[in-house]
Order: structure tokens, then C-alpha cells, then sequence
């Protein structure tokens, strides 16, 4: 007999909403115990997920999905979602190559109206499909879901400041995942968010308004006080009815005789917006999850019946932990040093930081324009801040990095991790442009690290920059198993180096290429030619003299990132065609990213496909030689 009897019924939401009212705590059961049993396998983000199996399961039986458009934020909520929504049969390719993504995304199903895997958009994405709606005579109703720490970001409030001006008919449902805002209130709180979610109480609430207004100015004024004041004893949603919602709340995110009738209440309510605080358990039903949201709010394969997540051993430390160790050396030596994290201390290695320097530390919450911003605060004060924010993250406050850094030369000194390829977080995590939108901005110091040891080098380097801003780029992953040096010792900025001498070809690495350029050297010199191979280490400014002499000395030149076009290899070739050095019969190729998005996958797989690892450099080596077929011949 299956043990999900329900669920087996459930291939779309249309079947889910003809089961009964009274069979949705059982569904709920069985979803969370698919969920654990799938993410199990492959890895991937659980806590926030068992946070929401409630409230997916009613979200899907109020409303008339995909019709009604339901967007989740941020997108690593959505795996029941995804089970309830025809993809069930694929929850176990979840983050693997060629499987299912670990975010929504708009062309793996018609049920996910809007990719999101960075957070804080839905709310801005949801108005903009109201409006559309209203613009083409539509009736749909369109949800946001935002929580796990998505309410920390401006981006939000400034979608609600705008909605709650137009008065558009839109619903948002804040998940509470960790009580930051109110917790519930027992019997009490479910029967006021039930009555205040009602019709009556909408209609009677608009008209106090309205009689409000035909009073003299200063009874408009104390009628309106009063009613503020007793909403937000008993509700505590003045913040947001001042942003022009209508606060409904909170409820228990997992009882569905709270969920349900709210639900249906604000479905069918005319006025608008609206928002529903929902306040879940992160982790909720599975035991080792909720004694440690945070371990377990992503994780990778685990054993189901104690918990225990296999990590395999690893055979050198992680980048990450390497570069906290190193400014933790620095900051022994300089308490002027701080560090900057946008809700990410653990990812970034700061929580490491935190526990020696917790003075020191600022978590600014998933506010990354506000943390750059910050970053520069502190630096015009003589302070010397980290901002240490995943490349793919940083994106998000571009126009402070430009206005408030870099035209102002102020050191803020930038530590991207996850450069490069991430493998299973896929295209929405890729740190794949930070050389571009850096490199374009003058007076900035850009490095990236080859190996550990590097790293360590490359953090006392950015201490000692405090004239300009600088950003230090290091991937996500394990070394590669060097000696790590005692101290840290600053590099000569814009000063690579020539790791070994060869006479026909150069290869010029930037950042942890550089092995599989050693091993392409190895390859190219069985077939008796000559290579030298270099670390730029700095994409700016450029070692314009190492350039030149590879450019002089040698028939081919090969630059090799992991980055986008328009990065390292373009600021070479701009330098060789301004001092006329390509005029001289050299023939120069630029090893970068493809110019695609790329999904998720195995990150040596992923490398492999982009043409950056040794075969891949020595077939481009062949090609611009004229003699592509020899590789073939050989293999």
C-alpha cells in the first residue's frame, strides 16, 4: 500500500482542489515526508521549503493556479510547490545535471510565472503583473509569497510604497519564518486575522474612512489616530497599512483552519492591497531541521532517519575558509579592519569573523545597495571594510559600487566568493560578470586568486590598499592543496608572474585556471611546443610589461578566466591593439565563458563544456596555429 495515497492523486492542482477540506492535513503529511525523502538524495535548501507545506497546499486549493498567479521569493521555498505542480516525478533531479533547477523558473513550468533566485523581486514582479492584468480587462488574482529574510531588502518596500499607492488589487503573504516581526497570539490572534480579513470588516473599515473625512480637519485627524493606535495593539500591521495594505495577521502558517478561511477571505475581497502575515516554523516537522534552521536550510544528501548530512572528506580547505582565516590574521594585526555581510555570514565565512571580532561585524541583512553604501561610510572615517558579497550578489547594488565607491576612490575593499562557475545554484549564482562590471570602472584594483596560498596574499594585499577601491575574486569549492604561507604579504599591485618559461606559446591565466593551464603546458610540450605559462594575478591594473614580453616572445597568446566576454582577455586585447602589438603576426585567443546563461551542473562538467580546461586550452592553442586536426590525430 503507498504510504502517499493522497498525493499519488495529485498530479496537477486541479486534482488537489477537488480533494476535501478535512484531507489537507493528511496531503500536507505526506508532502513533507516526499520533500525530506527527495531533497535526501540530491542536496539543496530544506528548512524554508518544510517551513511552507501548509501554506502551498492551501495557496493551491484557494486559488485557481496557473490562471491566478502565484509567485514565490525567494525561489528556494518553492520545492513543494514544485511537487504539487506536475514535477514530482523529477523532484529527485532537483540541482543535478540536466534535472530540475533549485529555484523557480519560468520555462521549466506554467506554474512558475516568474524565475527567482535572488529575493526581495516578487513583490515588484507581482504588480507589474496586476497591472498588466488590469491593462488588458483581466480578473486573475496574483499572489507574492516573500519571506526567509526577503523583507530585509528596500526593494520590497519600495514595490509595496508604490502598490499601496495605486491601490492595486494584489495580495502579498509574508512568511515569518523566525518571528522577526510578531509572533501569533494564540485563539485571539486566528479569530482577529479570520474577522479582519472578512468582507464586513473591509467595507466597515472603508466607510469609518470615509465618515472620517466628512468631520471638521481635527476629528478627521483623531478618528484616524484612534484607529491606528488600536490596530497596532491588536495587530501590530501599522507599518505596513501605512504603505497603504491592508494588514490581515498574523496567522499560524500551519493550521488550515486559520490558512483557509483567511485565504478565501482576502481572495474575494475587493479591497486592495492586501497583505497576509503568515508566521511558519522553518524546518517545520522535521526534527533536526527546527533544532538547527540554519544547518539545515540548505544541505546536501543527508540520512533521512538521524539527520546526519554526508560531506565527503575534503582534501583541502574551502576558499571560503581560507580567506576568513586571513583577514581574522589581519584583523589581529589592525583593529581599524571590518567586515560586511548581506545576510550571507556562513556562505561568506564571516560567521568565523564574527565569533572573534563580533564588534567588528555587520550583517545588514539581504540589503546589498545599503552594504556597499555602508562599506563606504566606514571607509571615508579611516576604517578599512570588507564587503564580502558573493559576485553574482553583488550585481544588485552596481550603482553604488559605481557613485558611492568608485568615483569617490574610496578603499572599500570588495571580497567576491563564488567567482566563476557554482555548479548546482546554476545561472541565478554564476559569478560569471564581476571583471566586466568592475574592470570598466577606473582606479579599481581587481585580483583573483590562483590557489589558496594566493588568496592569503591577496587579502593582506586589499588591507594595505587604502587609496582606491579594490575587489579580491576567489570561486566557490576547495583549494587545490598548496602549502599555505605563514603570513600573508602584499603583492606589488599590477604585478603577475611567470610560473614557467617556455618559447612558442604563453598561456596568461587569471585566477584558479591556472592548473588546468600547467596541465595544458604539459599536453602542448608532448607535442614539441614550448609553452610558458603565466598568473596575471591582477585583471587590473593590467602587468602590461609581463604582456608585452609574452606578446614579443612568442607565435601564440592565450588568455584564460572564468568569466564573461567583455572581462581580462578584452583589457589585453585593447592593450595589444593600442601599442600596435598585434600588427606584428601574433595570433591571440581569449579563453572566456560562453556568452550563454548556464544551467546547473557539476562544475568540472560545466568547465569542461565552456572549453577551460586543459584539452579545451590546447585545442585553441592547435586552431590558432592552423593545425586544429593534430589533437584529433594524437587522441
Amino acid at each position: 500500500m503507498s504510504k502517499t495515497p493522497l498525493l499519488d492523486r495529485i498530479g496537477t492542482p486541479h486534482e488537489l482542489r477537488r480533494l476535501a477540506e478535512d484531507q489537507l492535513p493528511q496531503l500536507a503529511d505526506e508532502l513533507r515526508a516526499e520533500m525530506i525523502d527527495a531533497v535526501s538524495v540530491t542536496g539543496g535548501h530544506l528548512g524554508a521549503g518544510l517551513g511552507v507545506i501548509e501554506l502551498t497546499v492551501a495557496l493551491h486549493w484557494i486559488f485557481n493556479t496557473p490562471e491566478d498567479r502565484l509567485i514565490w521569493d525567494v525561489g528556494h521555498q518553492a520545492y513543494p510547490h514544485k511537487i504539487l505542480t506536475g514535477r514530482r516525478d523529477r523532484i529527485r533531479t532537483l540541482r543535478q545535471p540536466g534535472g530540475l533547477s533549485g529555484f523557480t523558473k519560468r520555462d521549466e513550468s506554467p506554474y512558475d510565472p516568474f524565475g527567482a533566485a535572488h529575493s526581495s523581486t516578487s513583490i515588484s514582479a507581482a504588480l507589474g503583473m496586476a497591472v498588466a492584468r488590469d491593462l488588458s480587462g483581466g480578473s486573475n488574482n496574483v499572489i507574492a509569497v516573500i519571506g526567509d529574510g526577503a523583507m530585509s531588502a528596500g526593494m520590497a518596500y519600495e514595490a509595496m510604497n508604490n502598490a499601496g499607492a495605486r491601490n492595486e488589487r494584489l495580495i502579498v503573504i509574508l512568511n515569518d519564518n523566525d518571528m522577526s516581526i510578531a509572533p501569533p497570539t494564540g485563539a485571539l490572534s486566528a479569530y482577529l486575522a479570520r474577522a479582519t480579513s472578512s468582507g464586513t470588516y473591509l467595507h466597515l473599515r472603508d466607510y469609518a474612512k470615509q465618515l472620517a473625512k466628512m468631520l471638521p480637519k481635527q476629528w478627521e485627524r483623531r478618528a484616524a489616530r484612534v484607529e491606528e493606535y488600536t490596530r497596532h495593539i491588536w495587530q501590530g500591521g501599522a507599518w505596513f497599512e501605512e504603505l497603504g495594505f491592508y494588514y490581515v495577521g498574523p496567522i499560524d502558517g500551519h493550521d488550515f483552519s486559520q490558512l483557509l478561511p483567511v485565504l478565501k477571505n482576502v481572495r474575494d475581497a475587493e479591497q486592495a492591497p492586501i497583505l497576509v502575515h503568515v508566521v511558519t516554523k522553518k524546518g517545520k516537522g522535521y526534527a533536526p531541521a527546527e533544532a538547527a534552521d540554519d544547518k539545515y536550510h540548505g544541505v546536501n544528501k543527508f540520512n533521512v532517519v538521524t539527520g546526519a548530512q554526508v560531506k565527503p572528506k575534503p582534501n583541502a580547505p574551502s576558499y571560503t575558509k581560507v580567506f576568513a582565516d586571513s583577514l581574522i590574521a589581519e584583523a589581529r594585526k589592525d583593529d581599524r579592519i571590518v567586515a560586511i555581510t548581506a545576510a550571507m555570514p556562513s556562505g561568506t565565512g564571516l560567521d568565523y569573523f564574527g565569533k572573534e571580532f563580533p564588534e567588528r561585524t555587520f550583517d545588514v541583512g539581504i540589503a546589498e545597495q545599503h552594504a556597499v553604501t555602508f562599506a563606504a561610510g566606514l571607509a571615508t572615517e579611516g576604517y578599512k571594510p570588507f564587503a564580502t558579497i558573493y559576485s553574482t550578489f553583488l550585481q544588485r547594488a552596481y550603482d553604488q559600487v559605481v557613485h558611492d565607491v568608485a568615483i569617490q576612490k574610496l578603499p572599500v575593499r570588495f571580497a567576491l566568493d563564488r567567482a566563476g562557475l557554482v555548479g548546482a545554484d546554476g545561472a541565478t549564482h554564476a559569478g560569471s560578470f564581476d571583471i566586466s562590471y568592475l574592470g570598466c570602472l577606473p582606479d579599481f584594483v581587481i585580483m583573483a586568486a590562483a590557489d589558496e596560498a594566493e588568496l592569503v596574499h591577496m587579502v593582506a594585499t586589499q588591507v594595505a590598499i587604502d587609496d582606491r577601491p579594490s575587489a579580491l575574486r576567489y570561486p566557490r569549492g576547495e583549494g587545490v592543496g598548496v602549502d599555505l604561507p605563514q603570513t600573508g604579504v602584499a603583492l606589488e599591485i599590477g604585478k603577475g608572474r611567470i610560473v614557467r618559461e617556455g618559447s612558442k606559446v604563453a598561456l596568461l591565466s587569471l585566477g584558479t585556471r591556472l592548473a588546468e593551464c600547467l596541465k595544458a603546458a604539459d599536453q602542448l610540450q608532448s607535442f614539441g611546443l614550448s609553452t610558458t605559462v603565466a598568473d596575471a594575478r591582477f585583471a587590473k591594473p593590467l602587468d602590461t610589461r609581463l604582456i608585452r614580453d609574452l606578446a614579443l616572445n612568442h607565435e601564440v597568446l592565450v588568455t584564460v578566466e572564468e568569466g564573461s566576454v567583455g572581462g581580462f582577455g578584452s583589457y589585453v586585447l585593447q592593450f595589444l591593439s593600442d601599442e600596435g602589438l598585434l600588427d606584428r603576426g601574433l595570433r591571440v585567443r581569449t579563453k572566456v565563458l560562453p556568452d550563454v546563461f548556464i544551467d546547473h551542473g557539476k562544475p568540472e562538467v560545466m568547465y569542461e563544456d565552456a572549453g577551460l580546461n586543459a584539452s579545451g586550452i590546447v585545442k585553441t592553442v592547435f586552431a590558432a596555429l592552423g593545425r586544429a586536426d593534430v589533437v584529433g590525430e594524437r587522441a
